[in-house]
């Protein structure tokens, strides 16, 4: 069995971003282990949490902070759970070059698709395979395209001509499309696709009234970036579930996105529901009720550290086994990479050795579901 003297497939990564150039300085590296925009008030009172370098909110004290200290520090030539400044003080002494790519090749992530659609000076998806010596293919943020569309159109036509242009060229380019439309309007959306007159009409308030650089948040506008991207046949990556105090939680249960699901099943475009905590369960009906919908639990295992397998156990309770998804959903630093990688090949050893072990899974059958839980069923889903 994997992790039992057997050897653990090869991951693909189906939903990350990019890794920082440079950086980040000690002060502020505890705001990349969590998703607050704010980490600390600057005046804590009595009872507040402890604080970290810099006078932040102690990050290093969460599962995802104890995470880091237990399976990134050996990597960097320091004992396990050692403590934050002296992981620190190394990390800064290797250098960001050299941490990157220590950390990125002991993930074991043979396969990268990167959701390019973050801002920053972050490593392109052909600098991060060369990085991790592994491969990289591009997942495009529909948002992003209607952005960069609206910056150069003249007009409502030309807007919505160049916007279908690029779905229709990223469609012969990338893997596969990506939407926060949980982030800019909530899953709660109609679930048909717009008419004509109604996208026109949306896009011209949008446009009258963006200043260039604007965001997306149009509801009609993001039904039709969902429909385009549906009518591709390429899988389609909705963010649900929690994530950075821009999106309202209840909003974001993948159970709203129901009457969509059943909408866009005749055009077979796999769904896949990204994150999912603490929707997990409801995301695991949908995927076993509805052929082209698929999880996965990027984001969730990296912060529920500890508690991985418990949370993976719960998405293995309804979820069909060859439609849950590994990823880590890792942004800026390398040490999500790594730790998301670790936690799920811990949790997957630690459930599947228990179910053999009490006679309730076959050793094959233990080894085949992890092999498409780590990448098989990605590979076949995305063409790679």
């Amino acid at each position: 069995m994997p992790g039992q003297g057997g050897t653990f497939p090869p991951l693909i990564d189906q939903h990350c971003h990019g890794v920082l150039r440079t950086g980040p300085e000690p002060d502020v590296f505890e705001g990349y282990l969590t998703e607050a925009h704010v980490p600390q008030h600057p005046d804590p009172g009595p009872g507040s949490p402890p604080r970290g370098p810099g006078g932040r909110a102690g990050y290093f004290d969460t599962q995802l902070g104890f995470a880091v200290r237990r399976w990134c520090a050996p990597e960097l030539g320091l004992e396990p759970h050692c403590p934050p400044a002296a992981y620190l003080e190394r990390r800064a002494e290797l250098g960001t070059t050299e941490v990157t790519g220590r950390l990125l090749r002991a993930s074991g992530i043979a396969t990268f698709l990167v959701d390019t659609g973050l801002p920053g000076a972050l490593l392109t998806p052909g600098e991060l395979a060369e990085t991790a010596m592994a491969e990289a293919h591009e997942i495009v943020r529909l948002e992003r395209l209607a952005e960069r569309a609206a910056d150069t159109a003249r007009d409502t036509h030309s807007f919505l001509a160049e916007l279908a242009d690029s779905v229709r060229e990223s469609a012969c380019t990338a893997r596969g499309f990506k939407s926060v439309v949980a982030y800019r309007c909530g899953l709660d959306l109609e679930p048909t696709p717009p008419g004509t007159s109604a996208v026109y009409a949306a896009a011209d308030r949008w446009l009258a009234s963006r200043v260039r650089g604007g965001r997306l948040s149009d509801p009609v506008l993001e039904r039709h970036l969902l429909w385009s991207a549906v009518r591709t046949g390429l899988p389609l990556q909705l963010h649900t579930g929690f994530g950075d105090p821009d999106l309202r939680l209840d909003r974001c249960d993948p159970l709203l996105l129901t009457d969509f699901i059943r909408a866009t099943a005749p055009y077979e475009a796999p769904l896949i529901l990204l994150h999912c905590y603490p929707y997990h369960r409801g995301a695991g009906y949908l995927a076993a009720v509805f052929p082209h919908v698929h999880a996965d639990f990027g984001l969730t295992l990296t912060h529920t550290g500890a508690r991985a397998r418990h949370v993976l156990a719960e998405l293995l309770e309804l979820t069909p086994f060859g439609k849950l998804l590994f990823s880590t959903d890792a942004y800026g630093v390398p040490e999500l990479y790594l730790t998301g990688a670790r936690l799920f090949r811990e949790a997957m050893t630690s459930l599947t050795g228990q179910w053999v072990e009490r006679g309730e899974w076959s050793p094959s059958d233990a080894e085949r579901v992890t092999a498409m839980i780590a990448g098989g069923t990605a590979k076949r889903l995305y063409g790679l």
